[in-house]
């Protein structure tokens, strides 16, 4: 299958974003939600930002203070026996392994392209943390246009876990929040972009716990708040590059031969890669096809090295004819995108 990434990659990276807290510094620029809007394209970029450091004994973490609207750092000490520092994006419970904090806190920030590939990020944030149940951060937007009105879901991260937030606009000026719409442990819901057998349906990630994989659901709504009838949609395959976890990607794309979804999904060595399924246009639940191996993989210097390399992650679509230009998350880094063809990746599915 031919890729053709563009030459102006990364797209955005966290040289371009200045950071909105004093004290602190942009490590992430990634994870953005992706839409036309009249002449423009606009990108809703997770970006995160970590205190600054000059001590190597310790470690710096943040939350967000929702009374005050501002970011607040917190210093651990790396040599105490409570605290797991192995992964640089969590400070974990050594003896539970839950997670006690994050390194960095995100925010929502706005991007404008004429091209849609040349962008100028917004001054200030389009949307900031703003409960308790947000205190960590608000991550990796995706933006669903549903008649006039654009649908942002987003992940929640607080210490109680991580779910899902619901946002609504109409013009990238005003936003109005909805609230929680899937409780922790939830993630990388994506809405479909019309109504289907007049419900709304998304694809949800939930994270068992006890018993259970990290795959993808799909469920159900009368009105994009209350969602109900949850069924197990698309799992991970054994010994394959999808067989460490797997979620939404970009926001379902109707074609001739049903909805093609492009996903992403790990392998045991947290590879990320993206691949393709498809679903009955009419009834969603329905596993059509699916690619055997990825249709994007990390390849270039920025997929392999930033924040956390080997990481392709599939963002949104913009759709000219046959040709697909994809943007996708970097190494929990940058943004990035190329083009592929609608054809080729039809022609790479594999039917039950």
């Amino acid at each position: 299958m031919h890729v053709h990434r563009y030459e102006e990659n990364p797209l955005i990276s966290p040289a371009d974003v200045s950071p909105l807290w004093e004290g602190f510094e942009v490590i992430g620029t990634f994870n953005a939600g992706i839409v036309r809007l009249k002449d423009e394209v606009l990108m809703l970029i997770r970006v995160a930002e970590r205190p600054l450091t000059h001590d190597p004994a310790y470690v710096q973490t943040a939350y967000f203070d929702v009374t005050t609207q501002r970011a607040v750092a917190l210093s651990l000490d790396m040599t105490d026996p409570r605290y797991d520092c192995s992964d640089a994006r969590v400070v974990k419970d050594s003896r539970a392994g839950s997670t006690l904090y994050l390194t960095s806190v995100s925010c929502l920030r706005l991007a404008r392209s004429k091209d849609g590939l040349h962008f100028t990020v917004d001054d200030g944030a389009f949307l900031l943390p703003s409960t308790e149940l947000e205190q960590f951060g608000i991550e990796d937007p995706r933006i669903t246009p549903i008649g006039d009105t654009y649908y942002i879901t987003y992940s929640a991260v607080s210490a109680k876990g991580v779910g899902v937030g619901l946002a609504s606009t109409r013009d990238f000026v005003t936003v109005e929040r909805h609230g929680l719409i899937f409780g922790p442990e939830n993630k990388d819901v994506i809405l479909f972009p019309e109504r289907i057998g007049g419900l709304y349906y998304a694809l949800t990630r939930p994270v068992p716990k006890a018993i259970g994989l990290p795959e993808i659901w799909i469920a159900e709504s009368p009105d994009l708040l209350h969602w109900g009838n949850h069924r197990f949609l698309l799992g991970l395959r054994e010994e394959a590059w999808d067989s460490g976890r797997i979620g939404g990607g970009a926001v379902p794309l109707r074609t001739e031969h049903g909805w093609l979804e492009l996903y992403h999904a790990a392998d045991h060595q947290d590879r990320y890669c993206m691949g393709a399924v498809l679903l009955d246009a009419n009834d969603p639940s329905k596993v059509l096809a699916r690619t055997p191996g990825p249709i994007l993989q990390p390849e270039t210097d920025y997929e392999l090295n930033g924040f956390f390399g080997g990481v392709v992650f599939s963002c949104g679509i913009l759709a000219d004819g046959d040709t697909l230009r994809i943007y996708y998350g970097a190494a929990d880094t940058t943004m990035a995108c190329a083009d592929l063809k609608l054809s080729d990746i039809l022609a790479q599915l594999v039917y039950d």
